[in-house]
C-alpha cells in the first residue's frame, strides 16, 4: 500500500510530488489509447515532469493527430548531463485486432529494448451490439480489454529489462500477480472531459456529445488533471498489484469482486483469446 484510501491527496499535492520527479536514467513510456482525452493527459503531463527529456511512443491510429500533439510538447530542458535526444514516435495500431497489437509491440521492441511506464486507456462508446473483428472478438471487448493483455505480453520483456537496470517499470490499466516485481496500477480515472462520445459512429452520443459535457461539465475534469492524479499514483506505487481512484488515491480492496478460481480461468481464457498464431 502506497497512501490511505482515507487520505485523498490535494492536487496541490499531486502536483507538487509529480514535479519533484527526477529519475537519474532516461524514461521510456509507451501509450495505447487515443491521441486525445486521458491518454493524451497522461503523456502532456508525462512530458512535463519530465522537461522533455523522456521517449514518448503513441499506440494508436491517427497520425496527424499524434504528430500535431508531439509538436505541443515541450522542448527538451537542455540538460547537458543528457546528450540523448528524446524521441518522439507514432506507431500506427488499430487494436480491435490482435495481430496488429502484436505487430506494433515488434516495431516498438525493435527499437526500444526498456520500457519504463506503459500506459493503456484505449476506448470507444458505440450504440450496437455485438460488432466481431476479423479475429472473431467484439470490437469494443478487444478495445477495452484484449489488446491490452496483447500489449502488455508482448512488451513484458522490456519492462524486466528496465527494472533488472535498476529502473521504474510501471503498469497501468492491466495488472497481474504472475509478475511480482513490477508495478501494476488499475486505475479508476472518473468523469473526464474528452471526446469520445463526439467520435462515436452512433449518430446518437455524436450528436448529444456537446450538450452532455456542458451539463456534466462542473463534475468532470480535464484531461491534464486527469493525468496529474493518475502519473502520482503510477509514480508513488510500490511493487505488486494496486487500484487506484480518480485522486490517485489507493483503492486497495473496495468493491473488489472475484476469486482466485475466476481470476485464474479469466487468465487462461484471454491468453487464448489473444493468441497470435
Amino acid at each position: 500500500m502506497f497512501f490511505e484510501i482515507s487520505n485523498i491527496p490535494s492536487y496541490s499535492v499531486v502536483r507538487s510530488a509529480n514535479a519533484a520527479f527526477a529519475p537519474s536514467y532516461h524514461p521510456v513510456a509507451v501509450f495505447l489509447g487515443r491521441t486525445s482525452g486521458i491518454g493524451q493527459g497522461m503523456a502532456q503531463v508525462f512530458a512535463s515532469i519530465t522537461q522533455g527529456n523522456a521517449d514518448i511512443i503513441i499506440v494508436g491510429r491517427n497520425q496527424t493527430a499524434a504528430e500535431k500533439f508531439f509538436a505541443s510538447l515541450p522542448q527538451p530542458s537542455g540538460d547537458k548531463t543528457n546528450t540523448r535526444k528524446p524521441a518522439r514516435e507514432f506507431v500506427e495500431c488499430d487494436a480491435t485486432v490482435m495481430k496488429n497489437v502484436h505487430t506494433a509491440c515488434q516495431e516498438i521492441l525493435s527499437r526500444h529494448s526498456k520500457i519504463n511506464y506503459l500506459v493503456m486507456s484505449p476506448g470507444f462508446m458505440a450504440l450496437s451490439g455485438r460488432d466481431e473483428s476479423s479475429e472473431g472478438i467484439d470490437k469494443k471487448l478487444a478495445v477495452h480489454y484484449y489488446s491490452r493483455s496483447r500489449m502488455f505480453n508482448d512488451l513484458l520483456p522490456a519492462l524486466k529489462n528496465a527494472k533488472d537496470a535498476g529502473e521504474d517499470a510501471k503498469v497501468m490499466s492491466s495488472y497481474s500477480s504472475r509478475n511480482p516485481s513490477l508495478s501494476f496500477i488499475h486505475a479508476y480515472p472518473g468523469f473526464v472531459r474528452t471526446n469520445i462520445m463526439a467520435s462515436s459512429s452512433s449518430t446518437l452520443l455524436s450528436f448529444s456529445s456537446s450538450l452532455l459535457l456542458g451539463l456534466t461539465y462542473p463534475l468532470s475534469v480535464s484531461a491534464e488533471d486527469c493525468g496529474e492524479h493518475m502519473w502520482y499514483a503510477m509514480l508513488n506505487a510500490k511493487e505488486g498489484v494496486h487500484r487506484t481512484g480518480s485522486k490517485g488515491e489507493d483503492l486497495e480492496k473496495t468493491r473488489y469482486f472475484g476469486n482466485e478460481e475466476q481470476s485464474s480461468k479469466l487468465w487462461d481464457h484471454t491468453q487464448e483469446a489473444t493468441k497470435v498464431e
